[in-house]
């Protein structure tokens, strides 16, 4: 059963905090060069790994469809805030698309260790 908060509310609140890393990134000029793309990319990392962790679930197949939802969530929020300002050269940054892999793929390595005990205990509550 998905679970529809988590569904779309990741997805959104993910860009909505790294849209005002990269807004304070830019109030303070930090946007030349390689570091603050890496900067973003670890920030992103943390949260898809807080997001994939908070589903709580035992496998990474069930993680799938949550984190390709973030991901077109975040796709959909690219296309349709930034670009009246920056036009499809959002799309042409490779750390655009980097962050689109970190989102799908991280968030599947936090899936929840289910023991033998755990499934055992299920069976005789």
């Amino acid at each position: 059963m998905l679970k529809y908060r988590s569904l779309f509310g990741w997805g959104i609140s993910i860009y909505a905090i790294m849209y005002l890393v990269w807004a304070g990134f830019t109030t303070y000029g930090f946007t030349a060069g390689a570091a603050p793309h890496v900067a973003a990319l670890l920030i992103l990392l943390v949260l898809a790994a807080t997001a994939g962790a908070s589903l709580q679930l035992a496998s990474w197949k069930d993680i799938l469809p949550y984190s390709l939802t973030w991901a077109g969530c975040i796709a959909l929020l690219n296309l349709a805030l930034p670009m009246p300002l920056v036009d499809w050269h959002v799309f042409a940054e490779p750390y655009v698309w980097a962050s689109y892999a970190l989102v799908v793929l991280v968030p599947l390595f936090c899936s929840e260790e289910v023991s033998i005990t755990d499934e055992m205990s299920k069976w005789h509550t």
